[in-house]
């Protein structure tokens, strides 16, 4: 198949895979502003090795959310090898991406994710079964550091293999989710990877997604955080000039998401959009008292109701 990455035209917005955040309805919406690629949330490359069905239901996408990218983590190679094909074969995304960074307990118990990057001859005979059982472009979401092993050894021991992009998260796995980001290093990995390289950490608005671009010297960013409850930061960042949402426009967003997420998941979406709709009042005049209630919704009448709908 081909390589979508190269068709894109730069520099790349991508919304960063998030778990239990980055599911088809909030994709869609963030397509809907302006995201250049969207990725799944992180799938078990185990569960689907033996019970696929549940992941399977959990990657299904809208054609309108291609370019889309599968994420996959585990430490297993026959696991990888039968989950890639399922994938290719049963969802049929633009992308498959091996997670080498989340730093989740639960992830790094299996020795995956960051735990994963630690190990260089595991995290290389894994990313050679992929790219072995799988036609779609393979790419990799790494830390800029975790224990000794920093991103330049890392790219520098997969080099040769066939990796089509990376997003950096520009923290180390101690700094976890603060902190400054380290563009230097991202600018550096450039020495070692020759395909897509996305910036990620600390991009909040225009000016820190163009500064970022900037320093790494980047082919795109990967946005994550800074997208909840904000999508249009895509359209923001893209536009030369960024217009802030009225208290109106976005309660009629944060419903839109709503309706999706019941139309794909029935209550279980509504459950999962509060604290989507938590992001969305965050900031706003009577933010608090508005929380209290959106985040004990049942359905979308509640909603509309909470939102003066």
């Amino acid at each position: 198949m081909k390589n979508f990455w190269l068709k894109l035209k730069k520099p790349i917005y991508a919304l960063a895979p998030m778990a239990g955040i980055t599911d088809s309805a909030f994709r869609q919406i963030c397509k809907d502003f302006g995201a250049d690629v969207v990725y799944s949330e992180m799938a078990s490359a185990t569960a689907l090795a033996y019970n696929p069905g549940k992941t399977l239901a959990m990657l299904k996408f809208s054609p309108k959310e291609r370019p889309y990218v599968v994420q996959l983590f585990g430490s297993d190679q026959k696991h990888f090898a039968k989950a890639v094909k399922l994938v290719q074969e049963g969802i049929k995304p633009d992308g498959i991406d091996i997670n080498f960074g989340c730093p989740v307990p639960k992830v790094s118990r299996q020795k995956a994710g960051a735990e994963l990057f630690k190990d260089l001859k595991l995290s290389r005979e894994i990313l050679k079964t992929v790219t072995a059982n799988t036609t779609l472009p393979v790419s990799i979401k790494t830390r800029t550091k975790v224990g000794t092993v920093d991103v330049l050894e890392f790219l520098k021991n997969v080099s040769d293999l066939d990796i089509k992009a990376i997003m950096i998260h520009g923290r180390s796995f101690a700094q976890g989710f603060s902190g400054p980001v380290d563009w230097q290093i991202i600018k550096k990995s450039r020495r070692y990877f020759a395909g897509i390289i996305l910036a990620n950490g600390g991009v909040v608005d225009k000016e820190s997604a163009d500064e970022l671009l900037k320093k790494s010297k980047a082919d795109g960013i990967g946005i994550g955080r800074g997208a909840l409850g904000r999508p249009w930061i895509f359209e923001n960042i893209k536009n030369q000039k960024p217009k802030t949402k009225s208290k109106e426009e976005i309660f009629k967003i944060a419903l839109e998401h709503a309706k999706l997420a019941h139309k794909l998941k029935g209550r279980r979406g509504i459950v999962e959009m509060r604290k989507h709709l938590c992001w969305y009042v965050q900031g706003l005049p009577g933010a608090k008292k508005l929380r209290e209630r959106l985040v004990r919704v049942e359905n979308l009448e509640e909603i509309k109701k909470i939102l003066n709908l």
